[in-house]
């Protein structure tokens, strides 16, 4: 038997959304897509398709192992589908980039401006 379900409900029970709710109003934005192509939240996926969820940059691409109609703990969640490589290198290469980015507050030396720092740049600016 060919195992079915929607693409809301697959995404709460694999934990990619907290409620389903939540997945309809993504999916109605137009970052969930199945197979390339973008979907309504009663489209049914099932074993072998290819999800890309936009929750967060890079997305993540997986390809759905099996369904469930419940929503389980994270370990069981997580056998319902299986990242591909090519989506766990981005991910590894953005955090990588992440970490190696400078911290914007770095390029302050001591922090906020002073009282006196003001003034002194409002007299340069001549204020």
């Amino acid at each position: 038997m060919d195992e079915r379900l929607r693409i809301d409900k697959w995404l709460w029970a694999a934990r990619f959304y907290k409620t389903r709710s939540l997945a309809v109003d993504e999916i109605g934005k137009g970052r969930v897509l199945v197979n390339g192509q973008p979907v309504k939240p009663a489209r049914e996926v099932g074993p072998g398709d290819r999800v890309t969820v936009r929750k967060s940059d890079p997305p993540i691409e997986v390809i759905v192992q099996a369904v469930s109609r419940v929503r389980g703990p994270a370990a069981v969640a997580a056998r319902l589908y299986e990242e591909t490589d090519e989506s766990v290198a981005r991910r590894a290469l953005a955090a990588e980039m992440r970490r190696l980015a400078p911290e914007p507050s770095l390029d302050y030396d001591a922090g906020r401006p002073t009282k006196r720092d003001r003034r002194i740049l409002a007299a340069i600016r001549g204020k």
